[in-house]
């Protein structure tokens, strides 16, 4: 018998020069932590502002690209950018008074709105639900749904009256466009100088990708949406539907944010509105034109437009919207989408799919299982056991042992 070791004693020495070392490294991480958090919380403004710029100049790009091959880039983008402003403004001076009106008395209306749709569901369904228990179930009353509406306009007109800031952030937000537009290939080259040369690829392969995928998306949904928003401000119009203009450019935006099933979630106010006026049939027709239109848009306009753009299933896109307006509100909303498809087109960029391996059933895996156990032809024998030797592994036993010989191949034995 062996002498049991006793319990082995382990000393750390620590060198004054490790303990200062691992005492700067967590002072470095702690000031990198703070430094975030400050430039996060303070800076947070300036980051979307930013993020916003980095998304349009990606959606000018196929314009810029087309008419930098007749000019200079820098004109290129100008030109785009100056386009867009008139085109702005002149929509603004047209009907900017009356979307400012129409959406001040959706807002406003919007109470009676949701107590006409019960009482049509009612009326219709034989049903008996009140909006005062729809409410409390909610924990909201009617009067505090009337003050959410309210605070809404009063924030809607108190944006609208902080000029100051309001011009401030426009043309800081112009500034960055134009310079991600202008010098956007200047300044990938001098970004990735920066790296060393296999960090080099992964980022020029992320801004081409980028440029490509996520920049030919943000401008397939600008366009789709705006013919979305023409063509169904047009439909309600002459319909006759109460705030026309503003539910035709709430169908096309809203539209837009979620493929395949958007026009479906942004019919739904216009669909209430109309039910609710003194002409029902008006809610029924909205339903059947934006039923009606995605099915044109799914068929026609969506190959051609955003063929080349990544392709966003209508779930993972929702819950991007979702997260994106809970974190940074509206405009968190508006880039939720861009921002999926950019991290979705860099996966399909950087990882590798892989063939799909069939399912074995139960049965077959345990005959397989049996068939491999066995030795192949020609391998090597399988181990023997550990108790004595069987004769058909040791052959015939050998003369005078005592045993009696098997009889031969193709002979009877004697009986």
């Amino acid at each position: 018998m062996t002498q049991q070791e006793g319990p082995r004693v382990v000393r750390v020495l620590l060198s004054p020069a490790n303990v200062w070392r691992v005492a700067f490294a967590v002072v470095a991480v702690a000031a990198v932590v703070l430094f975030a958090r400050f430039v996060l919380a303070d800076a947070g403004g300036l980051i979307v502002v930013v993020v916003m710029a980095w998304f349009i100049s990606l959606a000018m790009e196929p314009a810029v690209g087309r008419l930098a091959r007749h000019m200079r880039r820098g004109a290129a983008a100008l030109l785009v950018m100056v386009a867009f402003l008139l085109v702005s403004a002149v929509f603004l001076y047209l009907f900017g008074s009356l979307l400012a009106e129409q959406v001040a008395v959706l807002v406003r209306e919007l109470p009676d709105i949701l107590t006409g749709a019960v009482a049509w569901v009612n009326e219709r369904f034989g049903t008996n639900y009140q909006i005062a228990d729809i409410l409390s179930s909610l924990n909201l009353t009617p009067q505090q749904a009337a003050q959410y509406a309210q605070d809404v306009l009063g924030n809607v007109l108190g944006l609208l009256g902080t000029l100051t800031g309001a011009i401030v952030n426009l043309f800081t937000l112009l500034l960055l466009i134009f310079y991600l537009s202008a010098d956007g290939p200047r300044l990938r080259v001098w970004l990735a100088r920066l790296m060393p040369a296999n960090l080099q690829r992964v980022f020029l392969t992320v801004w081409d990708v980028s440029l490509v995928k996520t920049g030919g998306y943000v401008w397939a949904r600008l366009i789709l949406a705006t013919v979305n928003a023409a063509a169904s401000t047009v439909v309600f119009l002459v319909l006759g539907m109460p705030s026309w203009l503003a539910l035709g450019l709430w169908t096309g935006l809203v539209a837009q944010l979620v493929p395949t099933i958007g026009t479906y979630i942004a019919i739904a106010l216009p669909v209430v509105v109309g039910l609710v006026s003194p002409r029902p049939w008006i809610g029924l027709v909205a339903l059947g034109w934006g039923v009606l239109y995605q099915q044109v848009e799914n068929l026609t306009l969506e190959p051609r437009i955003s063929g080349r753009s990544v392709d966003i299933h209508p779930g993972v896109a929702f819950a991007g919207v979702i997260l994106g307006a809970s974190l940074f509100g509206a405009v968190g909303a508006l880039l939720a989408v861009p921002v999926v498809a950019m991290l979705l087109s860099l996966i399909d960029t950087f990882v590798a799919r892989q063939d799909l391996v069939q399912a074995v059933p139960a049965g077959q895996a345990a005959a397989a299982d049996h068939h491999s156990a066995a030795p192949p032809p020609g391998g090597p024998p399988p181990p023997e056991p550990d108790g004595p030797p069987s004769r058909a592994a040791d052959g015939p036993p050998a003369p005078g042992s005592g045993e009696p010989a098997p009889p031969e191949r193709g002979r009877r034995p004697p009986g």
